[in-house]
């Protein structure tokens, strides 16, 4: 028993750590905070803000949409915000009928315009559908933002905003992703509709 109470200490350590990692490198937190500024911009400005991502990148990318489409602290106005891959029977038909690869990118060319932001999430970064939404969007002159992880992949060169959390192990990425999505829901959430005391 001792050892799996040990082996929990190391995983919940090793997640501290990362996300330390990342909360003590100030150029990153200035990446956030202009990442946060784009977001207040597009919802201010009457634009949306999607998310995109595969398996548990995608449950986070539905996850943040959520919080901003639903609410996050705060009794409010929702805010035009949807992950790409909710719709089954489009992502299945265009998986079948073109590629998997451009399940992203097609609603990309859809939906968005400039002044929206998209967040494309792959602890890899390189997932082809994601990449492809961000080189749509790019074309578009949407602001997109890569979250990934160790290097990050191709998205740092496709993305305007990219944050490569520092390390390799999956888990502890999208452990990360979701901290740093909750830290941009509410920063925007206080700034759109905060409540003078």
């Amino acid at each position: 028993m001792e050892d799996i109470v040990e082996r929990i200490r190391s995983i919940a350590i090793s997640s501290i750590k990362c996300k330390k990692s990342l909360v003590d490198d100030y150029n990153l937190l200035c990446i956030i905070e202009e990442i946060i500024n784009e977001v207040i911009r597009a919802f201010k400005g009457n634009n949306k803000v999607l998310f995109c991502g595969n398996g548990g990148s995608a449950a986070d990318a539905q996850h943040l949409a959520a919080e901003l489409s639903g609410r996050f602290y705060m009794d409010r106005p929702p805010l035009d915000s949807e992950a790409l891959h909710v719709n089954t029977s489009y992502i299945t038909a265009v998986a079948n009928d073109y590629s998997f690869d451009e399940i992203f990118s097609r609603l990309v060319e859809a939906r968005c315009k400039p002044g929206d932001v998209i967040f494309g999430l792959s602890t890899s970064g390189n997932s082809k559908n994601v990449i492809n939404a961000m080189r749509t969007a790019n074309k578009i002159g949407t602001t997109t933002v890569g979250f990934t992880g160790n290097k990050g992949g191709a998205l740092p060169e496709l993305c305007t905003y990219c944050i490569c959390v520092p390390s390799h192990n999956v888990a502890r990425i999208q452990e990360t992703h979701i901290m740093l999505g909750h830290i941009i829901c509410e920063i925007v959430e206080e700034a759109l509709f905060k409540v003078e005391k």
